[in-house]
Formats: C-alpha cells, sequence, structure tokens
C-alpha cells in the first residue's frame, strides 16, 4: 500500500492524514466546492474535487469516488465515520474494483448494522440483551400487545438506524400508535427503511461502550471502555475514558462481551461495541459501530494505541501489534465535542467565517480540528469543528486541564458550544461521576442561561465583539491589503 484516498471531510480527514503520513503513506483527499479551501485538503498530499456542496452529490458519491481511487493509483481508501463508512455495498464495490477497504467486511457490517439482526446474532453467545422484540413490528395491535407484556415505558427504534433518529420513548398505551407513526416515518426518511422494534425502557441508564480491534486472522482485543453517557438529543457530546463507574471486573466483563460480539459477527477492523447500564449495574448490549468512532483519541490517549494505524495495517493484511495483555490504561481522557452552534439559541447551527482561531495548548492537551482561521463553515454538513481532548494522570487532573483548555480555545467570527461545555463539566452531577444518558436534556430544561453568570459573560463578551465590528467597519473601511505590510523580509 502506497496511496490512501480519504473519502471523508473535516476533522477525521484530518486525523487520517496525519496517520497516513506517519506511515509512510501519501494521503489523497477529496473536496465538494463548499470545502476546496477546507483545512483536510490543504493538508493533504493531493486533492480532488468530487462534487457540488450537497452531500449526495460530492461524498457520498460512491461510484465516482471509487472511479477517482482507480484513475489516481490509490490502493486504498478510508471511509472515515459518517457518509460511506457504514455502506457495505461501497465496501463491497471498492474489493471489486481491487482497492482496499479500510473497514470491516460487508458482511459484518450488514450484520451489525441491523440493530434486529445483530441481536439475534449476540444472543446466542451469551451476550445479554434489552427485553424486546426480535423482529421489526410493523402491525400497530401486535406492536400493542407486545408492549403490554414488557411493561411501559418502552422505547421505538429504527431498525436500520441510529443517532437518535427514529426513536420514540412511549409512556402510556394510549400514545403508542402515534408514537410508531411518527418513528416509522423519521426512519423511512433518513434510513430508507421504516422498519421499527421495541425494547424495553431503562430509566436512568449508562451508555458505555468498548473499543475492540480485529484483524483478519481471527485475533480479537479490546481496548477498554469509553463513558458516553453526557447526551443532547441522543447525540454524544462529551466522553471519557475510562467510565467512572466501572471498576476492574466490571471493564473485564464489558471486554469480554464486546470481545464475543466481535466474533459473532466475524469482525476485521477497529469497531465499537456499545452498551447500556442500569441502576443496578446490569449490563445490556445496545449495537454495535462498524467504523472508526467520533470519540476515538480519548482511547488513544489512556492506552498510546494510535487506532487509525492500527486500522491502515490490520486492512493490509497485517497481524494485530498488541495482544490483549498488552493493552494498559493509563490516566484519564475527557473529550469535548466542538461545534458551530448556538447554545443561546436552542443549539442553532452557525455557519459563517471563522475571523479569529486559537487553538487550545499545554501538557496533556489534543486538539484534532478540521478547520482553520478563514475558513467559512458551510450549512451543507454536521457542524463538528474540532475535538478538544484533555489528559491526565487522574480524572480530577483531567477535569482541571479541560477546563483550563476551554477557557483558552478561542473561535470568533461564528458561535460554538464552548460556553456550554465549561457549565457542564463544572457541575457537581459531572464532578461526581454520577450523570446519565438523560443529564444534560433536564438540565437544560431547567437552565435560564441568561441568568447564568458563565452564560451571561458570554454573551456579553460576544455583544461587545460584535459592536466593535460594526464601528470599525464604519470609521475603517476595508483597504486593499499592501503586500509590503505582510512581508517578513527586513532588508540590512
Amino acid at each position: 500500500m502506497k496511496k490512501v484516498l480519504i473519502a471523508n471531510r473535516g476533522e477525521i480527514a484530518v486525523r487520517i492524514t496525519r496517520a497516513c503520513r506517519q506511515m509512510g503513506l501519501v494521503p489523497a483527499a477529496i473536496y465538494s466546492d463548499a470545502d476546496r479551501n477546507a483545512l483536510h485538503v490543504l493538508q493533504a498530499d493531493e486533492a480532488y474535487r468530487i462534487g457540488p456542496p450537497p452531500a449526495s452529490e460530492s461524498y457520498l458519491q460512491a461510484e465516482k469516488i471509487i472511479e477517482l481511487a482507480g484513475k489516481i493509483g490509490a490502493d486504498a481508501i478510508h471511509p472515515g465515520y459518517g457518509f460511506l463508512a457504514e455502506n457495505s455495498a461501497f465496501a463491497r464495490a471498492c474489493t471489486e474494483a481491487g482497492i482496499v477497504f479500510i473497514g470491516p467486511n460487508p458482511k459484518s457490517m450488514n450484520l451489525m448494522g441491523d440493530k434486529v439482526l445483530s441481536r439475534q446474532a449476540v444472543a446466542p453467545h451469551g451476550v445479554p440483551i434489552i427485553p424486546g422484540t426480535k423482529e421489526p413490528v410493523d402491525d400497530p395491535a401486535k406492536l400493542a400487545e407486545i408492549c403490554s407484556g414488557i411493561g411501559f415505558p418502552v422505547l421505538l427504534k429504527a431498525s436500520a438506524g441510529g443517532g437518535g433518529k427514529g426513536m420514540r420513548r412511549v409512556d402510556r398505551p394510549e400514545d403508542l400508535l402515534p408514537a410508531f407513526e411518527r418513528a416509522s416515518s423519521e426512519a423511512s426518511s433518513y434510513f430508507g427503511d421504516g422498519r421499527v422494534y421495541v425494547e424495553k425502557f431503562l430509566e436512568k441508564p449508562r451508555h458505555i461502550e468498548v473499543q475492540v480491534m480485529a484483524d483478519h486472522h481471527g485475533n480479537v482485543i479490546h481496548l477498554g471502555e469509553r463513558e458516553c453517557s453526557l447526551q443532547r438529543r441522543h447525540q454524544k457530546i462529551v466522553e471519557e475514558c475510562p467510565s467512572p463507574i466501572v471498576d476492574p471486573p466490571m471493564r473485564e466483563r464489558l471486554g469480554s462481551l464486546a470481545c464475543s460480539v466481535a466474533r459473532a459477527a466475524e469482525y476485521d477492523s477497529a469497531g465499537t461495541v456499545e452498551f447500556l447500564v442500569d441502576a443496578s449495574r446490569n449490563i445490556y448490549f445496545l449495537e454495535m459501530n462498524t467504523r472508526i468512532q467520533v470519540e476515538h483519541p480519548i482511547t488513544e490517549m489512556v492506552t498510546g494505541v494510535d487506532l487509525v494505524q492500527e486500522q491502515i495495517r490490520v486492512a493490509m493484511g497485517e497481524h494485530l501489534s498488541l495482544r490483549q495483555e498488552d493493552v494498559r490504561m493509563r490516566g484519564h481522557a475527557i473529550e469535548c465535542r466542538v461545534y458551530a452552534e448556538d447554545p443561546f439559541h436552542n443549539f442553532a447551527p452557525c455557519p459563517g467565517k471563522i475571523l479569529y482561531l486559537r487553538l487550545a495548548e499545554g501538557p496533556g492537551i489534543r486538539n484534532d480540528c478540521g478547520v482553520a482561521e478563514g475558513y467559512t463553515v458551510p450549512l451543507d454538513y454536521d457542524p463538528l469543528l474540532a475535538k478538544l481532548i484533555a489528559h491526565g494522570s487522574s480524572r480530577i487532573e483531567a477535569i482541571r486541564r479541560l477546563l483550563g483548555a476551554l477557557r483558552e480555545h478561542r473561535v470568533e467570527g461564528i458561535d460554538t458550544n464552548l460556553p456550554f461545555f465549561a457549565h457542564v463539566i463544572s457541575l457537581p452531577e459531572f464532578l461526581e461521576g454520577s450523570y446519565d444518558t438523560g443529564f444534560v436534556d433536564r438540565i437544560l430544561s431547567n437552565l435560564r442561561m441568561d441568568s447564568d453568570p458563565l452564560f451571561s459573560r458570554a454573551a456579553l463578551t460576544l455583544a461587545a465583539i460584535h459592536r466593535f465590528r460594526q464601528h470599525r467597519e464604519k470609521i475603517l473601511p476595508e483597504q486593499p491589503r499592501s503586500p509590503w505590510k505582510s512581508c517578513s523580509w527586513r532588508g540590512r
């Protein structure tokens, strides 16, 4: 393998570019017209236009991407996460075109991509699953009968879904039919598959996932767990490694279950097995994500393993570079997903030009950033700008470093959720590690941002910056930039 085409954008494309370069591979990027000057384009060795801004006409153009890979002599395609990363037809087409797909085999992807089939596959291997249906349900009368047997509240979930789409909680029998219709309709819109299954709703669960790695030779290992319970509308926003509630025996149990899931799926790449843990510490299989995860850096910080490089080596046919007994977890890491969104207005997306960018630095701080100063954040894609990660020898040290990094990190020209993170990780529930998956939604419903000192200071600062720019434009109209003023050379 000499050249890798990265079929993605943003911070994950930058991350894969760095891994390729460190392995002596040539990273080649693709871009839409909206991303012509994006950071992942500027950092790659080669970059190729793939289409107009809409993802359906650019980053989701599977045939066009494979054709491009052949033209430029790319040996492999890395899909990152999102877009085509879990598209089994794309993985199969890559193989048929003689191009290595850096990810799991299509069979595993199909099996684990269907929530109903995946539950059926792992149950015989002793993996506990949440009480519910093993088959999708399309008959409202049968659904009502099943839910009565399980007991309310229940959760309706899209069979082919994820990210909270096609999901509805139902507390009463009379709410079941309208919730079913909405869940099915949403699932059809997002995934082209309106099938829905039902499972028992767990009160105040923890969302804990385990990183696994498997090769083509039957070797499977896990690299510990990540706590992913800080979510807004079923979307993760802050992750920790390790989980504050997991002790060594529980970690061994979670890891063993995750490896059982990977073996049941005949898995052969980097992947993540997700579990729900109830208040009594009972563990239930949720799903498996057949790709590299957004939050993989915190596992890298704690274990010292470069997961992207390991993923590439496995795709090249190599054995895993380490055994289970070689995996060591050192310290604690926390990640915040930095989005271009306005926390003062219901987290509305905030596209626009980044006028100033200063990344936090210091011991234990890592920035996986996908943007640069002067870049215009488009409205066409997910507004994730960067991931801010802090690592420390203990959880308290990681929190302190993260708080300092949040104060230091600066993005001007657009709104971000940075002030919200500073608020959340300062709350007693987070400091104690006693939160659950509904924690963020509960504090948002009770939080008046205009009365909170942190948000008030942030709002006043943003208002002052905006007022200053308006005043400056009135008295100092923009002048043509002189090349002499920007020249760093000085005559003698």
